[in-house]
Formats: structure tokens, sequence, C-alpha cells
């Protein structure tokens, strides 16, 4: 683990900030509630934009972009590795209207999950089995027509750096059904924002969009390409990032 951390003090003060934000944003946009979903998208990306400032301030976390010549926001997968509650915030400005695969459970939460539904997310209950599934993808496909690009965290949860968790099958379900393009994602954002933890970590994560995977592969093809371009430049982000910070 990187071991620029800094002390408990200001990540104590960027959550008591972020958690201000996104209360005085939640509760002045509720008016905009019923506005079309493209309408809920600027809110949150303007929601994101503040917590990054505040982040860069307190914290010293930036990130960058690399390979933005394969991302786009027409009707596409967007496969990407999850290490941070990072990366469920900036996806909503690497993509304008992207409509992101989700537990259901996180409509539940007050205020939070009202905009979430609103802005007509892919809502899945992971328990439902064949059920959840078949109700994914005939979400997807509504996506697809509108011509939103989907989002899918294929690992499911986030994950450690170093820590290995399988990719489940529903990235597949979505390839072979949808028959669209798959651009994976490889980021390092646990290093800098670990998951349930307050030990940041100032510095530049680094976010690079890989090699697109086209329709037509079968199943068992598409997602070792895809797991193997995530995970091969995943370890090389975070290698690249502990070097730097180990000068």
């Amino acid at each position: 683990m990187i071991s620029h951390k800094i002390n408990i003090i200001r990540p104590l003060i960027f959550t008591l900030l972020f958690y201000s934000w996104t209360a005085i944003i939640g509760l002045a946009a509720i008016p905009l509630l019923p506005c079309q979903t493209k309408t809920i998208m600027v809110v949150g990306r303007f929601w994101v934009k503040g917590t990054f400032l505040i982040l860069k301030l307190i914290i010293g976390i930036e990130y960058r972009e690399r390979g933005k010549k394969f991302i786009e926001d027409g009707p596409v997968i967007i496969a990407m590795k999850h290490q941070s509650a990072w990366d469920t915030l900036a996806i909503n400005l690497m993509t304008k209207n992207a409509a992101i695969v989700l537990k259901k459970e996180l409509l539940l939460i007050p205020i939070f999950g009202w905009y979430l539904k609103r802005a007509n997310h892919i809502a899945v209950d992971r328990n439902g089995g064949a059920f959840a599934l078949k109700e994914m993808l005939k979400q997807a496909h509504a996506h697809k027509t509108a011509g939103r690009p989907i989002v899918i965290y294929p690992q499911g949860t986030r994950t450690l750096p170093g820590v290995k968790k399988p990719y489940h099958h529903g990235v597949a379900a979505l390839y072979l059904s949808l028959n669209q393009t798959v651009i994976p994602v490889a980021l390092n954002s646990g290093l800098f924002w670990p998951r349930r933890s307050l030990k940041m970590s100032p510095g530049k994560i680094v976010v690079e969009y890989l090699k697109p995977i086209p329709p037509g592969l079968n199943r068992e093809e598409f997602m070792s390409e895809l797991e193997n371009s995530i995970e091969s430049a995943t370890i090389e982000l975070q290698n690249e990032a502990l070097e730097h910070l180990s000068m």
C-alpha cells in the first residue's frame, strides 16, 4: 500500500464536508426531481465536480485519463474496474449520460436514492438469480435503444488492489445479449481512497480506457479477454503509482 498516508484529521474533514455538500445539493435540487433524466444527470455531475474539488483541496487527490480515444457516450458497454467509492463518482464525469448497473438497495437511501431512481440507472437485486439477470437485460435493451452507454463493474463490488475476485457473468450476458462493443477500464483508485477506510493518500489517480472488445466472441473468449485486459493494465497502473510515490 502507498506509504504517503496523511493523518486522520484531513480525511475526517473531507468526510464532513462531503456529506454536508451532498446534503446541500440533495435538498436544493429536490424541485428538479420531476425533470427529465438528462437534467438529473447534470445535477449529478455538478455534485461530483464539487466533491472532487473538496477532495483535491483537503486530501490532494486528483486524476487523469488515458486512452480517451477509446471512450464514447454512445450505445456501448463500459466494463470498469472497481476499487473505491471514487469510481462511482468519476464515471459521471467520464460519460455524460451513462446508465449504471447498481444494487437495488441503493434506491432505498433517503434523498440520494431518489436521484438514482430518477437518473434511470439499472437497479439489480443481487439475490434475484435468473429473474434479476432477465430484468437487467430488459432494462439494458431499453437503454441501448435510447443510445445510452451502459456501465457495469464486472467484479460486482469494490476490490482492493492486489486482491483477486472473480469476474461475474453478468457482463458476458450484457455483451452477448446486446451485441455491443465493450470498453474495458482499468484504474488505481484503491491506492488513494481505499474501501471503507479513512487512510487516504494524496496523489493522482489514473484511469485508463483500454482497447475495445468488439462483438462476436463467445462467452469464454470474451470473459478471458476482458479479465486479462483489465487486470494486466490495473497491475501496471498500480506499480507505476507505487514507483512514483517511493521516489
